[in-house]
């Protein structure tokens, strides 16, 4: 890492032409678990801080671009949660139709608000977010076609990122200890993905199609006895193809949304979907604020997958925007089970901005089931509401 520092260093100082910004956020963030834990060595309190600053550099006449975004968190009692990353360190070279992308990066493909089946290039970092929306940096080189029949895109892969877990001191993880990865793939984490990817605008409808083939980002989860006859956890990741479909139409002041997978590879061949719809009423009662309405269906064939959360559920949510100077707005949300009554998770998201440079964040998340197959139900006692204040600079 210090010598590719050292490369970028003297590359910018011998190009006069590069223009460089820095910015970036720093933040604390405080984690309060409504319930005592299940397990031993767990925690009703959880402070952390993290750093994310960001390089931008720009030259022949801003046709070539570097972005580079580590990332650090520093965690009171996981050690699993303290970790760093490099979100991004990508070069890339843009021309009247096509552009080119190397190096680390980060892409995101979906429509849908409650899951995100069809996003699946960069691994989930689990430690961050229990919703998902955290990803680790993936090396990459990407290429990217522009023409009047949509955007057309090539990704290979090189190396893959194991998804992170809570360390044995830390909250929302399985009752047992996470070991060593599996490979179904000789060359572990050196196999090579690659990944096809077609969008297109076409008149009120976002659509896009894309074909992934190589190692999985969600690994199956297989328990054995240890060499000193305890049991772990070893995630197993398989060799997949998986196609996927994602749509978005636009109709006045309603969204209606679509992502749809087939996934080949794994101990079950199967098929998933979220489809659902959101509605925005700005001036409600002739105020400045807005609410949206959002329902969603999710269904997924698997029957025995720890990851597989969205089997047969439904999602319903209520999106407040303020439309103030502080862009303040909140997200509700609530997602049932249709089989089984007991099992249920709900969420709250809110954020706003104290200045131009501070802002603040208030997340919560809540769970429930009875069933012992269900993820939910080594989640029963984690409900939890997390804090953050951040500052950007």
């Amino acid at each position: 890492m210090k010598k590719g520092w050292a490369c970028f260093a003297l590359f910018v100082a011998s190009n006069s032409y590069a223009d460089i910004e820095i910015s970036g956020v720093v933040g604390v963030e405080q984690r309060y678990f409504l319930q005592d834990a299940l397990y031993e060595n767990q925690e009703r309190s959880y402070s952390s801080a993290f750093l994310m600053p960001e390089l931008y550099s720009e030259w022949n006449g801003g046709t070539d671009t570097l972005v580079v975004k580590p990332f650090y968190r520093i965690d009171q009692h996981d050690n699993e949660r303290t970790h760093g990353d490099i979100r991004e360190f990508q070069w890339a070279h843009y021309a009247d139709s096509w552009e080119t992308r190397v190096g680390i990066g980060k892409v995101f493909w979906g429509q849908t608000e409650s899951l995100h089946l069809v996003d699946i290039i960069n691994q989930t970092d689990t430690v961050e977010q229990v919703d998902g929306e955290a990803k680790l940096g993936q090396p990459m080189v990407n290429f990217n076609y522009f023409s009047d029949f949509g955007m057309f895109s090539i990704y290979a892969m090189p190396y893959f990122r194991e998804r992170t877990f809570q360390g044995e001191n830390g909250r929302l993880r399985p009752p047992i200890a996470i070991g060593e990865a599996l490979y179904e793939s000789d060359d572990e984490e050196r196999n090579m993905d690659v990944a096809i990817r077609w969008q297109s605008s076409i008149d009120d409808w976002e659509v896009g199609f894309s074909v992934f083939s190589g190692t999985t980002r969600e690994p199956e989860l297989v328990t054995v006895l240890s060499a000193d006859g305890e049991p772990e956890i070893l995630p197993f990741y398989a060799q997949i193809d998986q196609v996927g479909v994602d749509l978005l139409k636009v109709s006045g002041a309603w969204l209606f949304k679509l992502e749809s997978i087939y996934r080949s590879g794994q101990t079950e061949n199967f098929a998933a979907l979220v489809t659902g719809f959101e509605y925005t009423k700005q001036g409600v009662f002739g105020s400045r604020y807005g609410l949206g309405f959002l329902a969603e269906y999710q269904f997924d064939e698997r029957e025995d997958n720890f990851f597989a959360v969205g089997q047969n559920d439904l999602m319903a949510g209520l999106r407040v925007m303020l439309n103030d100077i502080a862009e303040t707005e909140m997200l509700f949300g609530f997602v049932q089970d249709l089989e089984e009554k007991g099992t249920y998770s709900a969420f709250v998201e809110a954020s706003s901005r104290l200045t131009s440079n501070w802002s603040w964040k208030l997340n919560g998340y809540f769970f429930s089931s009875d069933d012992i197959e269900d993820p939910y139900y080594f989640l029963r006692r984690d409900d939890h509401v997390q804090f953050s204040l951040e500052y950007y600079f």
